[in-house]
């Protein structure tokens, strides 16, 4: 049976559409251009069977597979929602609004059942800011941070609260993908001088003094984000500050912090100062990936133990995305940078392609983990809006560019359940492409009119650091601090014995004024007389050195000059 062909939205200032992917691209005649220049925003579920958009008039959704409409929701000034993950739920966030008199304002967040089309709870939620509710995949469990607490809410019975997790002053929450027994990571940050603090909780396992399944404690936080590997065992965290107090960056203070289910955490030490851009689990949930450090940055892959595996060197990125397979990763530089991409095979950690899509702003994986997406969109840029899709290769099938006038606001794959695409074998030699890729031109440096006409001097601003393997050499568990200290004074300590030994020459017949003399290990027993052999060797070995410097022409003090022995004459 043949796979299937994945779908993308696009939707702009010209309505919305959709295409189909690779391997024949076109457009997706079933689907009706919305040409409705209000579309504010669009969505698949989970699985990819649904997908719902909202004109400014509106909320539709269709199934993907005919593009029948199955709903329509009278909500015009919704700007955000979101299918639960079994798609049972929709939920539909506007913005808040009070009365004139200052009364409180109607609940905007709102849930609606799917299959009645009716509203089943409505909330407040006055900021946008992580508006959303949180589902277990399962859907047992539904959980909200409401005033410093986290409100959990079972089956989709949303009357009564079934749990609640209190803790002083609770502003952000993550729930474990995977089934029951679902987890939950809260961060706590930190006032009065208290340092701030994530936990690791079982549902619904949130009281006494050890209910905890990990708790890890850090200085430096004005926010952090918690992000669970895909088999829920353990949490990234990236603790960041709004300012550098030491003023080596404007991008504020990041730390990485590793907290397993089982207790153990650490913080993940990165060889290079400066901003955290990207942390990336892979999708096999044992290494992960962190683009760090001042420009050129810094990518290395971590274990479960956080050491490094292996390290990219250093180049013009900010950005890392695996693919859903986990097989293939690409390193990236968008924003403000060029759009210089690496596509890297992470079996054999072997370089792939390195194409350029310049002034993108968004990237994306197929499903099918063989093709991307780019995309210039706007606000984040509003001229040269388009998007282009790219076989991991490097070569370009598809480059679309709006027309004068309009912009591109965002493209979207349809996403699939896992096993629906598996891994294929990587190729290396590039597939045919339509378009041809884009030259890297090398920009040329500013020479003042001074230098112009004369010879280029090569110089380079940053050292640049080749990918290198950093596998450990040895399974040995990494000593402490005290034994390092300890290891380090008895090299040391080694070392000045080979040097005492090298100037304690012991052998009678090698003590020759002028002679090199090489160090034996015969003593002649008596401790004085050895050290008296010894002190006669240093005085030896200094009058040959004043007397080298003498033959060379040096002028020496009067207590270093070296005057020949006076005659003495017998008197007749």
């Amino acid at each position: 049976m043949a796979p299937p062909i994945p779908l993308m939205a696009v939707r702009g200032s010209d309505g919305i559409h959709m295409i189909q992917g690779p391997p024949k691209i076109a457009k997706f005649d079933s689907f009706s251009w919305d040409c409705n220049k209000s579309c504010k925003v669009c969505t698949f579920n989970q699985d990819g069977k649904l997908f719902a958009w909202c004109n400014g008039e509106v909320i539709n959704i269709v199934s993907t597979a005919d593009c029948k409409l199955l709903h329509t929701f009278d909500l015009p000034k919704v700007v955000a929602f979101e299918f639960s993950p079994k798609s049972t739920i929709l939920a539909t966030w506007q913005s808040y609004t009070t009365g004139k008199d200052g009364a409180a304002g109607v609940p905007n967040l709102q849930l609606y059942d799917l299959k009645t089309g009716k509203c089943v709870k409505s909330f407040i939620q006055k900021k946008m800011e992580n508006w959303r509710p949180h589902w277990s995949d399962d859907e047992k469990i539904c959980a909200r941070n409401v005033n410093n607490e986290v409100h959990f809410f079972e089956t989709n019975n949303f009357d009564t609260i079934a749990n609640k997790l209190h803790l002083q002053k609770v502003s952000n929450f993550e729930l474990s993908p995977g089934e029951h027994p679902c987890k939950v990571a809260v961060y706590v940050p930190g006032s009065k001088g208290a340092p701030s603090f994530v936990r690791l909780y079982q549902y619904p396992n949130f009281t006494g003094p050890h209910s905890a399944l990990a708790n890890k404690s850090f200085f430096k936080a004005d926010r952090v984000t918690m992000l669970w590997n895909s088999k829920a065992t353990a949490v990234l965290v990236t603790a960041s500050t709004d300012v550098d107090k030491t003023g080596a960056s404007y991008y504020g203070e990041q730390t990485l912090h590793y907290i397993a289910v089982n207790g153990e955490s650490a913080v993940v030490q990165l060889p290079k100062n400066g901003p955290i851009y990207d942390v990336v689990w892979n999708k096999n949930a044992t290494e992960f990936c962190v683009v760090y450090g001042f420009m050129p940055a810094k990518a290395t892959i971590f274990n479960l133990k956080c050491d490094p595996i292996f390290d990219f060197g250093t180049g013009p990125r900010n950005a890392a995305f695996y693919s859903p397979q986990g097989h293939i990763l690409v390193l990236a530089g968008f924003g403000n940078l060029r759009g210089q991409m690496e596509v890297w095979d992470m079996k054999n950690y072997k370089l792939i392609s390195k194409p350029t899509a310049s002034d993108a702003t968004f990237f994306s994986w197929c499903p099918n983990g063989e093709h991307i997406v780019t995309a210039t969109c706007s606000p984040r840029l509003r001229v040269g809006n388009g998007y282009k899709i790219w076989h991991y290769t490097g070569s370009i099938l598809y480059k679309y560019d709006v027309p004068n006038n309009t912009e591109l606001w965002q493209v979207c794959w349809q996403p699939f359940v896992n096993g629906v695409f598996p891994a294929k074998p990587i190729i290396y030699q590039p597939v045919p492409g339509e378009i041809p890729a884009e030259e890297n031109k090398p920009a040329q440096a500013y020479r003042p009119p001074a230098l112009r006409n004369k010879p280029v001097t090569s110089y380079k601003l940053h050292e640049e650091e080749p990918p290198q393997s950093t596998k450990p050499s040895s399974t040995d568990k990494p000593m402490s601090k005290t034994a390092l200290k300890n290891q380090k004074k008895r090299e040391a300590k080694k070392a000045s014995k080979q040097e005492a030994k090298a100037d304690d020459p012991s052998d009678e017949s090698v003590l020759q004024l002028g002679e090199n003399i090489a160090p034996t290990s015969v003593t002649t027993g008596d401790p004085e007389t050895d050290k008296k052999i010894k002190n006669l060797k240093k005085k030896l070995k200094a009058i040959e050195q004043l007397k080298e410097l003498q033959a060379s022409g040096k002028t020496l003090e009067k207590n270093q000059v070296i005057y020949p022995p006076k005659c003495s004459m017998a008197v007749q």
